[in-house]
């Protein structure tokens, strides 16, 4: 005996493949508070890794302007005469500026006969306004 399939397409068959707008509202409700949190931490997490790079870039100078006195007896007359002797290999950018030509250079001491030996004594970061803790980049 044959049975005949009796199909017949069921009204709510479209209802359950997609989502419904309040279903999309709450997920995008969730998403934007998730978001809310997350976002300022990234931004404040730049900011820190802009500030420790450029601790790091100023004590990379600060140790090759030594050893450069070390070795010839004199500071360098620019920073890019560090590069020039292959002290570095390249001039470190200033993360805050983006820039390498920002660095602010402070003179050596005169010697004993009155006369500066080099120009390149420190460098300071040339950028402006003041880190997360409050110190102003000229000062680090």
């Amino acid at each position: 005996m044959k049975r005949k399939l009796n199909i017949k397409p069921k009204s709510n068959a479209f209802k359950s493949i997609g989502f419904t707008l309040i279903e999309l509202l709450v997920v995008l409700a969730i998403v934007t508070s998730l978001m809310m949190l997350a976002v300022p931490r990234y931004f404040a997490s730049i900011e820190h890794a802009k500030e420790v790079t450029l601790k790091q870039n100023i004590s990379i100078i600060r140790e090759t302007i030594d050893k450069y006195y070390g070795d010839t007896g004199k500071y360098p007359e620019s920073l890019q005469q560090l590069v020039d002797k292959k002290y570095l290999k390249s001039l470190p950018i200033d993360p805050v500026t983006e820039q390498t030509d920002s660095w602010l250079i402070s003179l050596p001491p005169p010697d004993a006969d009155g006369k500066t030996n080099g120009k390149v004594y420190d460098v300071h970061s040339g950028a402006p306004g003041k880190t997360a803790a409050g110190v102003p980049y000229e000062s680090l």
